[in-house]
């Protein structure tokens, strides 16, 4: 099943939403086996199609925070959610979408995700609108790469066990680029001609907590990245990464300041940082935004439609075929009963009523046999004497009875009598049809006219 991975830009909340735009995003392709096609940056209707698109949510965009979440599911905990974590936001919590974490922490609590709801349904509408069915989103805090877990001896003074050591719990963060906007073109271009003596901000993603759990993220300016960082960080461990090798990214003047941050960064190469979404069990795509490939919007009925038309009109083609060719028949069919009405009628004047007239013309012609003096071939006499041409190898004096009934012979043979399987062809030749019933053992001979 092939992968295609985007890393998506963060929202501008100084754009309303009727002028939201989602620019070039950069990608990474991934076919069935895991191995790189393609890596590139497009526009949202120019992606390459994928079964499965993993977006990488912008850290500015996610929460993650540590909540006791009740033991519910379904609509319930979607309703219970922004109670669990109103005290915790600035923001409505009700025009928020809130994600539940499917791994618990050490201490039962669960990991929740808070991101704008209108912005969410933006951008996986868009997706949707392009074709990308299967949608999976990962906050970008969970691709930073954990580094294993360090033990310090314990600073004196501290409380600890004796002969323990105390693990320290990572602070990450990830130098994701300079900060991309949302806006229009037109509000593009008015910030291109502002005045550049402002520092470039820089996108920041962190990580913390218990396994790098939970985390936020931040745009700060290039010149205020370390201090920032490091007052947060506080006496945890800091590791720092630098997101490098982005698709679509030409080399930037920058500051000495900011080179000197990056020179302090592990590299992060891109598609590590998308292999790591992937790898990623958390989805925000839960609740009304849960994975519905069966689903039928807009973009999927506009790419049927066509297909619809068609299958629409052979069913319909197919339906006045059916019903013409079945007129015509119903015409042959009372054409030919008129036919043989006709035909029973000229030979029998005085037949007055007609209900099967080849049956009733099968009878009529057996009473004038009977009546010229010829036997009937469906008479005892007829049916013995084509039986007695038929025996063949058969000796007469092995049949042991012969019962007449119903216009049908039925001959019980002795059981020390051998019949050898000729005998139905011999009796066919003879004009005649004949079979054993397995019931009774006995032969039925018909007359075959």
């Amino acid at each position: 099943m092939s992968t295609l991975i985007v890393l998506l830009p963060p929202r501008d909340p100084a754009v309303r939403s009727q002028e939201w735009h989602l620019p070039d995003l950069p990608f990474l392709l991934l076919d069935k086996r895991g191995q790189t096609q393609r890596a590139g940056r497009a526009a949202v209707g120019l992606l390459p199609h994928a079964s499965a698109t993993v977006l990488i949510v912008a850290a500015r965009d996610t929460l993650l925070l540590a909540a006791a979440v009740p033991p519910l599911k379904g609509p319930r905990l979607r309703q219970a959610l922004p109670n669990v974590v109103e005290d915790q936001l600035i923001q409505d919590p009700q025009t928020c979408h809130i994600a539940v974490d499917p791994a618990a922490l050490a201490d039962g609590r669960r990991v929740v995700a808070v991101i704008d709801r209108g912005w969410f349904r933006f951008v996986c509408d868009a997706f949707m609108s392009a074709g990308h069915r299967n949608l999976k989103a990962v906050p970008a805090m969970r691709c930073l790469p954990v580094p294993a877990a360090q033990a310090v001896e314990p600073v004196e003074g501290a409380e600890a066990v004796e002969g323990e050591a105390v693990v320290q719990t990572p602070f990450i963060a990830g130098l994701l680029g300079n900060v991309v906007s949302t806006a229009p073109a037109l509000i593009g271009e008015l910030a291109a001609t502002a005045p550049a003596a402002t520092a470039p901000r820089v996108e920041i993603a962190i990580a913390r907590g218990e396994g790098a759990a939970l985390g936020e993220g931040l745009a700060l300016p290039a010149d205020s990245i370390a201090s920032t960082l490091a007052a947060l960080a506080g006496d945890h461990a800091l590791t720092l990464y630098s997101l490098v090798d982005l698709p679509g990214d030409e080399p930037r003047l920058a500051s000495s300041r900011t080179s000197a941050v990056m020179m302090d960064a592990h590299p992060l190469a891109f598609e590590a940082f998308a292999r790591q979404a992937l790898a990623s069990r958390f989805d925000l795509c839960q609740f009304e935004f849960a994975a519905q490939p069966w689903r039928l919007d807009r973009a999927t009925m506009r790419r049927l439609r066509v297909p619809i038309a068609l299958v629409a009109a052979s069913v319909i083609v197919s339906i006045i075929g059916i019903n013409v060719q079945w007129l015509q028949l119903a015409r042959q069919r009372d054409a030919i009963a008129a036919q043989m009405t006709e035909l029973l009628l000229n030979a029998f004047p005085k037949t007055t009523v007609v209900l099967d007239a080849p049956d009733q013309m099968s009878r009529n012609l057996d009473r004038l046999r009977v009546a010229s003096g010829e036997l009937s071939p469906s008479d005892f006499l007829s049916l013995a004497d084509g039986l007695a041409r038929s025996l063949g190898p058969v000796p007469v004096n092995g049949i042991a009875g012969l019962d007449y009934r119903e216009r049908h012979l039925e001959v019980t043979f002795k059981p020390t009598t051998k019949v050898d399987p000729d005998l139905s062809k011999r009796l066919a030749a003879n004009g005649l049809n004949g079979a054993i019933d397995t019931n009774t053992g006995k032969w039925m001979i018909r007359s075959g006219q």
